[in-house]
């Protein structure tokens, strides 16, 4: 009975941060952590676990602690959200004093308010000269944000992570929030926590989850819903091996049989039935893929950040494989058979995967900031995905080795041996395949330019009549 009794404590408040990209997020934390992230991941565990706690003195001479949540971007949190997760306590929305609010400022707000969280506005860089907080302030009332003192009660607190100006300021209020709140968290009380980062590290699948309630300890089993996990290691976000987690702290978790999802609550007991993190699927039929739409595979260096970058992407992009871990050579193969894109997300790409990547001509790019990756495919939708490198047209058609050979005159640009050729009759695709050959007087050539003619095999062999138009294209 002595064991189910409750033993209640005050626990850190849970804090997540949200604002438009460039508006200061990631140096505030840093100037707040008093460390730079990098700096200290060298020293400790390989990646961020996505969480830290900070511990100060306040004001009034006791010591605070607050944990903050460094998501991976607004889409990541309104996943957590949309799955039920009550994941943190309080927000604070940063925008940054000398470009006001921003797309994704509003995008912030509307997630916090869905959230339905208490928050504080940070208004950085206020060490700008010439930038105003009642400017800021503003502008933020247009989007209903009402302040303390301005008739409503929202705090706002004017900081600079350059000068440090605010950021104590800022741990006051978010304390006396805590305090007003009396959070409070019972080691007793059955367990209570939520993933908020996952993926595959060389010791397995793992998860960072964040404890509202119970504990958390080494050995035992816990279930991310239907996702079993015998606890084999917990480290903290200094990067420090633990025995034990308590609530409202973060924990970076090892033993989970498969990745869990972001978002999925953690408890002793296995419930509702979800499937694992995306894996890396198999080649999208191309048939099925309309002329406008774009296949790219995606590679995160975590489930929470895929999850969040496929929820995000534009309508037309199609993703025909996607996988949490570096950019590998199947990745790449299955990126020149599929004529995709491949977007990495803080993935790694090995140097030789680069150069494979350069050899099959394969597009690779990696991004570390989720907002800059959906920008570029949107850039590549505009362009449209087929870039036209050379037209020829059939004038014969021949057999050779029980293959049909096309006897072809280039009407414009060039056509190279493994260029994709479009068959193309009265401006009509009516079939697709590899230039797997080009002759021209019966020696074998890298490529043919304008005016020139020659013979070309075509794998799968096609169709083709004399008149018909190939067209060479790769990715825009």
């Amino acid at each position: 009975m002595e064991k189910n009794k409750k033993q209640l404590n005050s626990r850190p408040p849970i804090v997540v941060v949200l604002g438009h990209v460039d508006h200061g997020k990631t140096t505030l934390l840093d100037a707040i952590r008093k460390t730079n992230v990098t700096a200290r991941e060298a020293g400790g565990i390989t990646q961020s676990i996505g969480a830290s706690k900070i511990t100060f003195t306040s004001a009034s001479g006791e010591d605070k602690s607050l944990v903050f949540i460094d998501t991976p971007g607004h889409a990541a949190f309104g996943k957590m959200r949309s799955r039920g997760a009550k994941v943190a306590d309080f927000a604070v929305l940063v925008v940054a004093q000398d470009d006001g609010v921003q797309p994704q400022t509003k995008e912030a707000l509307q997630i916090i308010k869905d959230s339905n969280l208490q928050f504080v506005v940070a208004g950085t860089k206020a060490d700008v000269a010439g930038v105003s907080a009642e400017v800021l302030k503003g502008q933020l009332e247009k989007e209903s944000v009402f302040f303390e003192g301005r008739g409503g009660d929202t705090p706002f607190v004017s900081v600079s992570a350059k000068t440090n100006i605010g950021l104590s300021e800022l741990l006051e209020m978010l304390t006396l929030m805590a305090d007003v709140a009396e959070l409070k968290g019972d080691l007793n009380a059955p367990l209570e926590a939520v993933v908020i980062e996952s993926g595959r590290d060389k010791m397995g699948s793992v998860a960072t989850v964040v404890l509202r309630n119970g504990s958390l300890k080494l050995g035992e089993t816990i279930f991310a819903e239907e996702n079993e996990c015998k606890v084999k290691a917990i480290f903290d976000d200094k990067g420090k091996v633990v025995k034990e987690v308590f609530p409202g702290n973060a924990a970076k978790v090892f033993g989970f049989t498969v990745v869990p999802p972001v978002g999925a609550s953690v408890t002793r007991e296995s419930h509702t039935a979800v499937k694992e993190a995306p894996k890396v699927k198999g080649v999208f039929d191309l048939r099925r893929l309309k002329d406008d739409e774009i296949p790219v595979i995606i590679k995160a260096d975590n489930a929470g950040s895929l999850e969040a970058i496929i929820a995000s992407l534009p309508p037309k992009i199609v993703v025909v494989g996607s996988g949490v871990g570096e950019v590998t050579s199947s990745d790449v193969i299955d990126a020149k058979t599929g004529n995709a894109y491949i977007m990495a997300f803080e993935s790694k790409i090995p140097t030789d995967i680069v150069k494979l990547a350069e050899a099959e001509k394969v597009k690779v790019e990696r991004f570390q900031i989720i907002y800059e990756l959906l920008q570029k495919l949107e850039e590549i939708l505009k362009k449209g995905r087929l870039e036209i490198l050379g037209r020829a047209q059939v004038l014969a058609i021949f057999p050779f080795n029980n293959k049909k050979v096309a006897g072809c005159k280039v009407l414009d640009g060039r056509i190279t041996k493994g260029d994709m050729l479009l068959l193309t009759r009265d401006a009509k695709e009516i079939g697709k395949g590899k230039a797997v050959s080009v002759k021209k007087q019966k020696a074998e050539v890298a490529s043919v330019g304008q005016s020139e003619e020659f013979g070309v095999i075509i794998e799968p062999q096609l169709d083709f009549a004399i008149g018909d138009v190939l067209v060479s294209v790769r990715n825009g």
